[in-house]
Parts: C-alpha cells; structure tokens; sequence
C-alpha cells in the first residue's frame, strides 16, 4: 500500500517531498517517476539531477495532516517510522489562486486520496 500511495502522488503536479532532518532540508517536487527494487523506493529519475531513495520497511505510518495557518491550511500527507518519526511528507502546493482563495479541483484531489486510503494508514 505504500508504493501505491506514493505512486498516486508522484502523478500530481506539484507535490512537494520534503526530507529534513536537524542539519538539512531535502525538497523534490512533482511529477516524478518511481520504482521499486527490493525494500528501496525510489522516487524521481536516478540518474537525474535529484531523487529520494525511501526504505520500505521503515516506514510503518502514514497520516493526512490539514494544519491552520495564519493566511491559509496546509495540506499534506506526513510518513512515521515505528518511533512516530516523520521520516518523509508530501505537500500540496499551490493550494491557493492569487486571491488566496483554495482551489476546490486541488482540494478534491487531496480529498480522494484521503478518501481511498483513509486518515491514517498503518503498513
């Protein structure tokens, strides 16, 4: 089920990976290829300019996270280790027109996959 969400997400434009850890930040944005060979995932061209390489088997959770900012919501769907550690997460970008008014076709976009996979997800 992992590497099906993820290949739904890799399909939208404008997705934005983001792996960040105390000492860097990792951002790859949408569409992207993926493959899998044994536990490893990997997400955008290998022998391109940037790709993520995403451990399987390290990833046990995933969660949809809707979080109220001053101006506006942030929409995306956040990966756990078994410590609960975000390990990776997936944000919807542009959201929002110029007028800063949601655009519904983006929100039912990341309705759907909620809606298929559920609000948490356990592998």
């Amino acid at each position: 089920m992992l590497l099906e969400l993820l290949s739904d997400l890799v399909k939208i434009d404008d997705i934005l990976f983001i792996v960040k850890n105390s000492g860097a930040i990792s951002e790859v944005r949408s569409p992207l290829s993926i493959i899998q060979k044994e536990k490893w995932i990997t997400i955008g061209d290998n022998d391109g300019h940037a790709h993520l390489h995403v451990n399987s088997e390290l990833i046990k959770s995933a969660e949809f996270v809707q979080e109220e900012k001053p101006e506006h919501t942030s929409f995306s769907i956040h990966f756990f280790d078994e410590n609960n550690d975000r390990i990776i997460a997936a944000f919807f970008t542009k959201m929002y027109d110029d007028s800063k008014q949601l655009i519904p076709e983006r929100k039912k976009i990341y309705d759907q996959l909620k809606q298929k996979f559920s609000f948490k997800i356990h592998f």
